[in-house]
């Protein structure tokens, strides 16, 4: 019996992923079997912590961010949890030894949203850190099955992928978090707002990471490597989009790429995997 829960609390997490992100869950499906539950419960962990902060504003979200850490303390302790999404993402965590800097680092910046601030550059590579680079290396952790070597080889590529991903949702999502949130992480769009020039600026940081990232991908290990490149090549098509849409109608519409073409994209990249 414990099995089958441990089989549900990783299912739970799939689920959770498919229905937030068809994306990431696109990305994921390309991972080997083997290693795709893990980053089921990476997903689930992060996306259950960021809605706490993002969509819960009719409770106390503080309260039930310290709760859900306290809860995954006591999962790590005890080698279970009664939550299903927590007891996939601890025994993810104890399986491929996740740094517990790591989770600490997510959550830090997960309490940065609870008090909506203008960042300066430091908080913002610090929220940057936290919020994305240390998911990049979870799932880096899982990728390469515990050595050592191999993770602090590519730590820097993984880290590179996980600040450009961020920073492109940043730009396609300023709408909401601007008007919704009232959350301005870019410095450049504190004084002057957000124009051509510091949208480009932005763009030209967000540009050098997917090159230095894509360094990274192909020194990753096969299992990992199509799933990888197929989430690069999405956001690098994201990015793309947001580069020639006017940086006034950021603030109208939110950016997205299409059903149909994220399919041409995957087909691109299975073609590629095999030479890369």
């Amino acid at each position: 019996m414990e099995k089958l829960y441990f089989d549900l609390s990783y299912t739970v997490s799939r689920l959770v992923t498919s229905r937030y992100s068809t994306s990431f869950s696109i990305g994921t499906r390309c991972l080997s079997v083997a290693i795709r539950p893990a980053v089921y419960a990476v997903y689930g962990f992060v996306r259950l912590a960021d809605e706490i902060v993002d969509s819960f504003h009719g409770y106390d979200r503080r309260v039930l961010l310290e709760e859900l850490e306290q809860q995954y303390t006591q999962s790590l302790e005890r080698g279970i949890s009664t939550n299903p999404i927590l007891n996939a993402f601890q025994h993810t965590v104890r399986r491929y030894d996740i740094d517990r800097e790591l989770v600490d680092s997510f959550l830090c910046s997960m309490k940065m949203d609870l008090q909506p601030e203008e960042f300066d550059s430091g908080k913002l590579r610090q929220y940057i850190y936290g919020s994305a680079e240390v998911v990049g290396l979870m799932c880096l952790k899982i990728f390469v099955r515990g050595d050592r070597e191999q993770y602090r080889k590519l730590k820097p590529y993984a880290a590179s992928l996980g600040a450009a991903f961020q920073k492109v949702n940043f730009l396609r999502d300023i709408r909401n978090d601007v008007l919704g949130l009232h959350r301005v992480y870019f410095p450049e769009f504190s004084g002057a707002g957000i124009n051509e020039t510091n949208k480009q600026r932005i763009l030209a940081e967000i540009y050098r990471d997917f090159r230095t990232a894509e360094k990274g991908i192909r020194q990753l290990p096969r299992c990992a490597r199509l799933g990888v490149y197929t989430a690069y090549l999405y956001y690098l098509s994201l990015t793309r989009a947001t580069d020639k849409t006017p940086a006034e109608l950021l603030l109208q519409r939110r950016v997205r790429v299409s059903d149909r073409k994220k399919l041409v994209l995957l087909g691109k990249a299975c073609i590629t995997h095999k030479f890369i």
